[in-house]
């Protein structure tokens, strides 16, 4: 390992993750197929049509998917900023920013498990009142302003991202628990 830099196997660790490394290899096997699927598709569409060159060629991904992933579950279990993220994988942090939101939709996509029902996945707002309902569940709603930087001038619906309550700019999001206090469901930033 060179000075000054980070092994990279020691960030997929379950203290860094919150998974563990079986449950890890499990959404890696699981999330890789649909990640490649989204990267040729817009790479697709910014060609315009099929590959003009064979593939493996080209320039290569600064980060592979497992880091992708990886990083992503840390911010989400940790709240690092997406710069100190990119200090650790010696990248920009513009691509972490892409690396994180790509994943994070990926993860969405695969909907909320509920405790104790294996196999039972929320994937929208219908499907938690319809858990709720039919389990006799009792709802926490709760929502939150994350803080954001100020948008560009010009920018459309840039009035959206003021709070009257913190005076700043902010996204907004909301979040549903169950009566221990487990997420079943979080909308996706607003």
């Amino acid at each position: 390992m060179v000075e000054g830099t980070v092994d990279r196997s020691v960030l997929a660790h379950p203290l860094f993750t919150g998974v563990s490394r079986s449950h890890l290899s499990s959404l890696i096997a699981e999330l890789a197929r649909p990640w490649v699927v989204a990267v040729e598709g817009r790479r697709h569409q910014a060609r315009g049509g099929a590959r003009k060159r064979a593939p493996g060629a080209g320039a290569r991904h600064q980060l592979v998917f497992v880091d992708r992933l990886v990083a992503t579950l840390i911010h989400l279990r940790h709240d690092l900023p997406h710069a100190v993220l990119a200090l650790l994988y010696e990248v920009d942090r513009s691509t972490m920013t892409r690396a994180v939101g790509e994943v994070r939709r990926l993860l969405a996509g695969r909907g909320f498990a509920v405790p104790e029902r294996p196999g039972l996945r929320l994937r929208t707002l219908e499907d938690v009142f319809a858990y709720a309902q039919a389990e006799g569940v009792l709802l926490r709603l709760d929502a939150t302003e994350v803080q954001v930087r100020r948008p560009t001038a010009g920018r459309g619906g840039w009035r959206a991202f003021v709070s009257g309550k913190k005076k700043q700019n902010t996204m907004k999001a909301t979040v549903i628990a169950d009566h221990h206090g487990r997420t079943l469901w979080t909308d996706a930033l607003r």
